[in-house]
């Protein structure tokens, strides 16, 4: 896919990380206290700051971490739809430019990384020693 860099996508997003994103930005050298924030279900989300990611540099529409970005970004504009199917971001001015082949391809690694998430986030509620 072409990416226009509208910032459409870093807008106020609820993009969840996996432990391996947080691991991989920690060892960027980020402090997970900047960019992670876990919600009351215990999925571990980006923080936003100023309305976009945290990391989304507004006056150079740029990610300020898109060598170690989260997967989730990545595979960006596939999200999967509240029927739970892989699906092409709508909101994504450049969504068209995804191949069948990319959407593919990026439905399973999202449906993979939705599956860690959940193991993960469920690891997080149980109650230590459970």
């Amino acid at each position: 896919m072409r990416c226009s860099h509208c910032g459409i996508c870093c807008a106020e997003t609820q993009m969840l990380l996996s432990e391996e994103d947080v691991r991989l930005l920690v060892k960027a050298g980020y402090s997970s206290a900047r960019f992670v924030r876990y919600d009351k279900h215990g999925y571990a989300m980006l923080r936003n700051r100023g309305g976009h990611c945290v990391f989304y540099d507004v006056e150079r529409r740029r990610c300020e971490t898109y060598k170690s970005r989260p997967l989730g970004c990545h595979v960006y504009p596939v999200v999967y739809s509240e029927e739970n199917v892989a699906v092409v971001d709508e909101l994504c001015p450049m969504g068209r430019t995804v191949s069948k082949m990319e959407l593919r391809k990026k439905s399973e690694k999202v449906g993979e990384l939705l599956r860690r998430i959940d193991l993960e986030a469920a690891s997080r509620k149980r109650p230590r020693g459970s």
